[in-house]
């Protein structure tokens, strides 16, 4: 592929990305944060009692909260109880001996319950990416190695899909053969462009739309179908359209210098 093609293909990718950023938050995204504001977030000892309690856990919240989401804890399901605070006004006497509220810290248990153990409405799902890269994971992986970056692959990241480590790239092993090749690409992005200075003179949000950036002009090169999982993405890290735009030269160089490796012969100056 020519390098002149492969800048093409990236810039028009760009210009569908900077638009979906522009819509604001798709009805996926809406719905995704909604559902991750109904759970709470729990303390570590907390954890530690959910994990003893139900180890094949994933998402727990009370019996109401459920509700909230229309999902409801079947019958005969056993609660995991955690502690949770709980303040109480109490009268105490001030010099003048009038009386002043203050409020007492107290801790009581309360009772969760894990996603397994309700009926109802599907959880909203993150946007994800859908359809076949063929044999072009091969030629990315292929382009990974002969960067000098090492690539494993990992039963649990911790809630992560992928995570690149300078020099070396970890990727979840469940994923589909479509947001393997994403991970993959927003990974290898990572380590393009985020190392030395460069990571220390960009936030997070600038590294983060940038790496998915790159990730989604690649994925759209090779046919996948990527909705509005970039937008999503992006904007979960605070993402705007001008992170973006002030960083689309090197988006573009970066994503063109993959998709010549991936897509065919390499680039002719």
């Amino acid at each position: 592929m020519k390098a002149e093609h492969a800048k093409k293909i990236a810039d028009e990718a760009l210009a569908n990305l900077t638009a979906a950023l522009d819509q604001g938050k798709s009805e996926s995204l809406t719905a995704y944060l909604t559902m991750l504001g109904r759970f709470h977030h729990y303390s570590f000892n907390n954890v530690m009692l959910i994990a003893m309690q139900k180890p094949d856990a994933t998402q727990v919240a009370g019996f109401n909260a459920w509700r909230k989401l229309n999902r409801f804890v079947r019958k005969g399901e056993k609660g995991i109880v955690i502690i949770a605070p709980m303040h109480i006004k109490a009268k105490a006497e001030a010099d003048d001996d009038e009386e002043n509220d203050r409020d007492l810290l107290r801790f009581r248990a309360v009772y969760v319950f894990d996603v397994s153990q309700t009926d109802g409405d599907p959880l909203p799902e993150f946007a994800g990416v859908a359809g076949d890269p063929g044999a072009h994971t091969e030629r990315l992986i292929a382009l990974i190695s002969a960067s000098g970056i090492t690539l494993d692959y990992a039963d649990n990241l911790g809630g992560a899909l992928g995570r690149s480590l300078g020099g070396r790239i970890e990727v979840l092993k469940s994923l589909s053969p479509a947001e393997e090749f994403s991970v993959l690409t927003h990974e290898l992005a990572h380590e393009l462009m985020h190392r030395g200075d460069r990571r220390s003179a960009t936030t997070k949000t600038v590294r983060e739309t940038e790496a998915e950036a790159v990730a989604f002009v690649v994925s759209r090169a090779i046919g996948l179908e990527c909705g509005s999982h970039a937008a999503d993405y992006i904007q979960l890290y605070d993402g705007k359209r001008e992170t973006l735009v002030e960083s689309l030269d090197l988006i573009q160089k970066t994503a063109a210098r993959v998709i010549e490796a991936i897509l065919g012969e390499p680039a002719t100056e």
